[in-house]
């Protein structure tokens, strides 16, 4: 399912910085009418309005907090395209006492965030017309890394969830893409102490842009990311994208 943003409004999770900013500053300029900046504190969005004046349009998201998941669907309702980026890393020891605690607060946010803004917004895209609905996992969905391993559980439990909105929206002409970038130059990649190995944040919004075009469900931006989906490409094609 081929989708062009060119005039369509969209909304960004994690809009404020890193790859999320990145995302709104692509569609913009690729030609997408409106942007909403979905970010926890509406002044974070200040320098993308600035710029970009009515183009951007801040509004609350935390994807802890369902009531503001609820709200954003309410208030933003010609919204056609779905940007999932928002999400939380930690650097937690599995084996340590902070353990449970880190996975509650992962999943909370990159597994249950997904669900509901998921929910609330699938009614919208049906509205106007199918749309699409894009979330950032990682490649760590398919790898894990033990010194990321509550991250890493938290992606492959979310890459699970993507696999089977793909299924459900399929059904209200809503096309989905699961990103799957490597180690892109964000705070977050700072935090995990991978930035000697990062890649730009353009790969992603530009990539996302493409795959829409072309109607992908996977995409793997970044030099490290494109060497997994290769290897992993046979087993997509032939076992998770052929089932739909």
């Amino acid at each position: 399912m081929s989708y062009d943003i060119k005039n369509k409004v969209a909304l960004v999770t994690g809009a404020n910085r890193g790859i999320g900013k990145t995302i709104v500053e692509a569609f913009i300029k690729e030609g997408a009418s409106k942007v909403y900046a979905a970010v926890r504190k509406l002044d974070s969005a200040k320098e993308l309005i600035e710029k970009h004046g009515e183009k951007v349009v801040a509004i609350e998201v935390d994807l802890s907090k369902p009531e503001t998941i609820a709200s954003a669907a309410q208030n933003a309702q010609d919204v056609e395209i779905l940007i999932n980026n928002a999400g939380v890393l930690t650097t937690v020891n599995l084996l340590s006492d902070e353990a449970i605690k880190t996975l509650d607060f992962e999943f909370d946010v990159n597994l249950y965030g997904l669900v509901r803004i998921a929910q609330a917004f699938a009614p919208v895209l049906k509205k106007n017309g199918g749309g699409a609905l894009v979330q950032l996992n990682s490649i760590v969905s398919l790898k894990a890394y033990s010194d990321i391993a509550i991250y890493s559980a938290s992606k492959a439990a979310s890459y699970s969830i993507t696999q089977s909105l793909r299924g459900l929206l399929k059904e209200q002409n809503t096309h989905v893409l699961s990103v799957h970038p490597g180690p892109i130059a964000t705070d977050m990649a700072a935090s995990a102490g991978i930035s000697d190995i990062a890649e730009s944040a353009t790969l992603v919004a530009d990539g996302i842009i493409d795959s829409l075009k072309t109607g992908d469900f996977h995409l793997f931006p970044g030099s490290i990311a494109k060497n997994l989906g290769e290897a992993y490409a046979s087993f997509a094609q032939n076992a998770i994208e052929a089932t739909e």
